[in-house]
């Protein structure tokens, strides 16, 4: 087919999953912006409008991986972030409790651990949903007119219509990984970063026009934005292969031949997982911190302390990176597990003893995690370099780099990937002439 973007609407199975994942995330854009009831939208735009140039970093971060939800006060204020932050802790009792471990691993267990999944998100939502009123009414005081309804209604009622937005967001994402194309909620993450683009662009333009902004600052931000694109696809595709080879065997009446294949371990093999699970464990504390700090003084020292543009909340960010990407690497890739799947089907690795697979393979991914989790590391901070050497705002600086730039380059990656994939099972072309996309599941 000459053209594989109009190949992509004349497959009928691909052209409903397209259609389908882009309707889903109109919901989830309508959504976004429809504000919780009580809340008079036009009070608190006027509030967020006055605190353009002294506002809050924190709110700032929150609402721009919203989309903006978090400033318009929506009923997916909360985004996706809580369920992602319960999947975090979920991963963690799975280590810690070897009872719970066990039930994951037998027949419908995994069906049960979702559910408790679920349950801890809920948990994690009122936590966050009540976090979230007593933000208001922090902001009640110099805006008396902000809420429409009393204070305990109003309560009442974010708290039940924010925790039921996320378990709809939940939902949707579900349904898309299901339906549709990609991985929902990560396409849903992507999807709230896409949205914040035409207004951080704007505001560069205007910024520019006004002379707060140096022309050849943002040039070399622009080119440094180019490059690092560039080194995250570089990073992405790249992969260390294994070889493997498996001696002829014989199954039942069958006898199998010798092959040659190989173990590809990617030079990052858990993605951009360890930037979305640092910002969301640190997101969490965060937000308590500084949507309760306006009645709770300690909470507010550390709001202060803790605020994305500091110091110790970029070398929190860094650890917690390296230690994820480590984390979740030996549960995606257990050494033990590959190595025990390899001597059970005959195979043996050139130059490798069989007992000895496992130290090799367990070698091998550390030296690959630490160079790909300190690039991860170095690409998360770089918004708080652009921030701090070009004084650009937050808006855009987000964009130059960091988690959103690794969420919008890997969910691209990935959906791209599974797109080539349709087109290729219904003998069509993929979507590159050259190569092959290798995508990465998020």
């Amino acid at each position: 087919m000459a053209n594989p973007l109009v190949g992509i609407f004349r497959v009928k199975e691909l052209r409903e999953r397209v259609i389908f994942t882009a309707l889903m995330l109109v919901v989830f854009r309508i959504g976004a912006v429809l504000p919780i009831p009580g809340i008079n939208v036009r009070e608190l735009s006027a509030y967020f409008l006055s605190q353009t140039n002294s506002g809050n970093p924190i709110v700032d971060y929150l609402d721009f991986f919203a989309g903006g939800a978090f400033s318009n006060f929506s009923v997916f204020m909360l985004g996706i972030m809580p369920y992602i932050s319960m999947s975090i802790i979920m991963q963690l009792l799975l280590i810690v409790f070897p009872s719970l471990k066990k039930i994951s691993q037998e027949e419908g267990g995994r069906k049960k651990i979702q559910g408790y999944q679920r349950i801890g998100t809920v948990v994690v939502c009122l936590i966050q949903s009540f976090a979230v009123t007593q933000y208001a009414q922090s902001i009640s005081r110099s805006v008396p007119n902000l809420l429409s309804i009393g204070l305990v209604s109003f309560t009442i009622i974010a708290i039940l219509t924010v925790t039921t937005g996320t378990m709809f967001l939940m939902w949707i994402g579900e349904q898309i990984t299901r339906r549709g194309i990609g991985n929902g909620i990560s396409l849903l993450i992507f999807a709230g970063i896409v949205a914040r683009l035409p207004q951080a662009i704007w505001e560069l333009i205007d910024r520019v026009r006004a002379g707060d902004l140096n022309l050849v600052f943002v040039i070399v931000v622009l080119v440094m934005f180019v490059a690092v694109v560039a080194l995250v696809v570089f990073e992405q595709q790249g992969q260390r292969k294994i070889p493997v080879n498996y001696a002829k065997r014989v199954v039942g009446r069958k006898m199998y031949g010798a092959q040659n294949t190989y173990i590809p371990f990617k030079i990052n093999p858990s993605g951009v997982i360890p930037v979305i699970f640092a910002s969301s464990i640190l997101t969490f504390p965060l937000q308590i911190a500084s949507t309760i700090g306006g009645n709770v003084a300690w909470l507010a020292a550390v709001s202060r302390v803790l605020s994305p543009r500091g110091a110790l909340y970029n070398i929190l960010y860094v650890l917690l990176i390296i230690f994820f990407a480590y984390f979740y690497t030996q549960v995606s890739l257990n050494p033990i597990e590959i190595a025990k799947n390899i001597r059970e089907n005959g195979g043996s690795i050139p130059g490798i003893r069989t007992e000895r697979i496992e130290e090799y393979l367990t070698k091998i991914l550390n030296r690959i995690v630490l160079p790909g989790s300190l690039y991860l590391a170095l690409i998360a901070v770089i918004p708080t370099f652009i921030q701090w050497a070009f004084k650009f705002p937050s808006s855009i600086s987000y964009l130059m780099g960091g988690t959103s730039l690794l969420i919008l380059v890997g969910v691209d990656l990935d959906t791209m990937s599974q797109v080539e994939g349709l087109l290729k099972m219904h003998h069509h072309e993929g979507l590159t002439r050259r190569g092959r996309l290798r995508g990465r599941n998020l």
